[in-house]
């Protein structure tokens, strides 16, 4: 009767110190080490510490048992990762998504058994229309000429490359395997908006990426520099020239570089100062509306001596697209390609309202930027760059369906690296050595091993693309129309691609939809 009159707190000081005056005189008679008074001591000194704290209720009210919710919290996400997740449950990327990096990069087996785990008759599934006259798709043709007229130095890139992630996000470890894996594999790698680094210079085709911050080519008061911009797009391994406007998992946000990841090398990369986290501005200091916007794209061209410049965007209020593309037609300026970047695409740190609740999906964005250069008659002169979870054959598929000419990926990339999205980006403590500048860790990636597991994966992505889209009756990239691809809009019926998002397709088919009443 008294134990159910007191609180728990209170049963937990009985119990403690009961525990603590039994040890006490044990040892006293001798029947116990002295140095075994440490743990109730201990047990004491806890109790205190949580009943005099005013931040967690549950260690307040239930001292020393309330420690074990903050213990058992700190590792669900592996219990469930390892234990609980189902093979399409996990996000941002589920098992099956994962396995299938991994299985690729390593060169080992890549067949599923057994059968489909996905539901085909669930609302939103997605799906494409084999040929009973299958063809045989070349992968020397997976590439595409970026340079329209006004270029003069056009490059041919490949299909699928590697997305930005700058050095400072990524250890120099990973971005050396990245670059070597790059070269080994014959594709692009993005530099992220953090500048080029020595890490980037392995050997690899360099996108430049150049954001807010103007990282590696801005003046002390962090405006665009003419003079550091022209010397390093001299550099023979870059490329092509991407500005960044804004990016899918964190439209109208600037990017972060905490604290911890800016080490005097990295600052010394990106022209700033050590040791302090650093925010990119949201938007531009060189343009504010679109004709300006086309002009510093020029100038950016003609420093470069002609490679293809471009820019990436989320597309979020249409509007302002547009009237970029009006721009085009009213200044003459036309860029050489622009990157759609998806809602869905990842990022180290971002708050939630902007990775959950901005931006438009890869999809939608894709649909809407190719039907605005068709209606402006600018599609041929700009090739597509998408980019957003493009991590198999499918993916890349769907992407040309809607309009890309190539495709981007990011955590693709860093899960053929060995990334086991533990979701610590932002931390600095990445278990893998990927989004770290500690040495402790990223010293245990072996450049040698992983840019071959980058190359590999490439190389077998673009084999079973080749295979899917040859199933398909497609020879080439070029070929793929959207009439093939499917999506379950309703239990009863399957809508094809053209018929949803192209109405005026030219090519349409009597088999848009497949009823099933």
């Amino acid at each position: 009767m008294f134990l159910k009159k007191l609180a728990v707190h209170h049963i937990i000081w009985v119990a403690t110190i009961s525990f603590l005056v039994i040890s006490c005189v044990l040892a006293y008679l001798g029947n116990l080490n002295y140095f075994f008074l440490i743990i109730p001591f201990y047990l004491l000194y806890i109790i205190i510490q949580d009943t005099s704290q005013s931040s967690h209720t549950v260690k307040k009210n239930y001292p020393i048992v309330g420690r074990f919710r903050y213990f058992l919290e700190s590792f669900r996400p592996e219990m469930r990762q390892y234990f609980f997740e189902g093979e399409l449950d996990g996000k941002p990327f589920n098992r099956r998504q994962r396995s299938i990096v991994y299985q690729r990069a390593k060169n080992v087996k890549q067949t599923i058994s057994f059968g489909m785990q996905d539901d085909p008759n669930r609302i939103g599934y997605e799906w494409a229309a084999h040929s009973i006259y299958p063809k045989r798709a070349d992968k020397q043709f997976f590439r595409t000429t970026v340079g329209n007229e006004q270029c003069l130095q056009p490059y041919s890139a490949s299909i699928y490359n590697i997305s930005a992630m700058s050095y400072g996000a990524l250890s120099k470890t990973a971005i050396s395997s990245l670059n070597k894996g790059a070269q080994l594999g014959g594709f692009a790698h993005n530099t992220g908006e953090g500048g080029i680094s020595n890490f980037h210079l392995e050997g690899g085709d360099l996108i430049w990426q150049i954001g807010t911050g103007y990282f590696g080519c801005r003046n002390d008061d962090g405006t665009f520099s003419e003079q550091l911009y022209a010397e390093k797009t001299s550099f023979p391994q870059v490329k092509m020239i991407e500005l960044k406007l804004s990016q899918g998992a964190k439209p109208g946000h600037g990017g972060l570089l905490p604290g911890e990841k800016n080490t005097p090398e990295i600052a010394k990369i990106r022209n700033i100062q050590p040791h302090i986290a650093v925010h990119s501005p949201a938007g531009h200091t060189a343009f504010s509306n679109g004709v300006e916007l086309l002009y510093f794209l020029k100038k950016m061209r003609d420093l470069s001596k002609g490679k293809p410049v471009g820019f990436k965007i989320c597309i979020g209020r249409q509007d302002e697209f547009i009237s970029i593309i009006q721009a085009m037609k009213e200044t003459g300026i036309v860029p050489d390609f622009i990157t759609v970047d998806g809602a869905e695409g990842g990022t180290g740190a971002a708050p939630l309202e902007f990775i959950d609740y901005m931006g438009m999906a890869l999809a939608d964005g894709l649909i809407f930027v190719s039907k605005v250069l068709k209606e402006y008659g600018l599609r041929d002169q700009i090739k597509i760059m998408a980019s957003g979870k493009i991590i198999t054959g499918f993916d890349i598929a769907k992407a040309m369906s809607l309009g890309a000419d190539a495709c981007y990926s990011a955590r693709g990339m860093m899960f053929a690296l060995g990334c086991i999205q533990a979701l610590q980006c932002d931390s600095g403590k990445c278990p893998v050595g990927i989004a770290t500048q500690d040495k402790n860790l990223y010293k245990g990636l072996d450049i040698t091993d992983k840019s071959v597991r980058v190359a590999h994966f490439h190389n077998n992505t673009l084999k079973a693309f080749a295979e899917f889209i040859g199933a398909c009756g497609f020879d080439s990239p070029k070929a793929i129309t959207p009439d093939v691809f499917y999506r379950r809009i309703d239990h009863k019926t399957n809508e094809s691609f053209a018929s949803l998002f192209f109405n005026n397709y030219e090519n349409k088919t009597k088999t848009e939809k497949i009823n099933l009443n």
